[in-house]
């Protein structure tokens, strides 16, 4: 696991597309079974975008853009039974294309709706909120997102 100071890093994938005139968010199962935003931790030397980035593009075989921050959290995690700080940032992407999805078993597009509902954690529940005001706003403003 990449620690900074000590500190983890963990970037998270808010990943959306439109189609049918319908937004869709993508919601992955963990190994449990559990609903979650697909997020990756972040290496040494890496930002929290370039890790989003990277696991989107490289790990799942997705081609999206990064287009605004959508929710930070801070925790403290026991690491090798020491308390370790973490640091979750959440980023909205915009999916352009995907090919074959790997590195993920398990799931799903799923509605706003059904998203927020799935999801088990608040703070993930935050970020889709704040992913779906934002985009509501920029299509008020009718500014172009993809």
């Amino acid at each position: 696991m990449a620690a900074k100071n000590n500190n983890i890093s963990i970037g998270g994938a808010v990943v959306y597309k439109e189609g049918r005139g319908k937004r869709t968010y993508w919601i992955v199962a963990d190994k449990d079974g559990n609903w979650e935003i697909p997020k990756v931790t972040v290496r040494r030397g890496e930002s929290s975008v370039r890790a989003t980035i990277r696991m989107t593009g490289e790990i799942v075989g997705m081609n999206a853009r990064v287009l605004e921050e959508v929710g930070r959290y801070s925790a403290v995690v026991l690491v090798n039974g020491k308390a370790t700080p973490q640091k979750t940032y959440y980023y909205l992407l915009f999916l352009k294309a995907v090919g074959e999805i790997m590195g993920f078993e398990k799931y799903q597009w799923m509605d706003f709706k059904k998203a927020t509902k799935a999801v088990e954690l608040k703070r993930e529940k935050d970020a889709l909120k704040s992913a779906e005001e934002l985009i509501k706003k920029w299509e008020k403003e009718k500014k172009k997102i993809g």
